[in-house]
């Protein structure tokens, strides 16, 4: 398990876990969210390659409708 920051909580994940794979374990529906690492918005198509590492600082948030 490793340590890591999800939108200023400190959660445990499994070592080794792509941004997919934790969206999904965190009940999130990975299509309908935007996902940024240690202040770097990652793109969709890295969700299932990109690893989360110990102490990284994720911020999921999801669009706002109106104007």
């Amino acid at each position: 398990m490793i340590s890591v920051s999800i939108n200023g909580e400190r959660q445990q994940l499994s070592a080794g876990q792509s941004i997919a794979a934790a969206l999904a374990s965190l009940g999130y529906e990975a299509a309908k969210v935007a996902v940024a690492i240690n202040g770097e918005f990652v793109p969709r198509s890295d969700y299932a390659a990109r690893e989360i590492r110990a102490n990284d600082e994720l911020d999921i948030v999801a669009p706002v409708q109106g104007g």
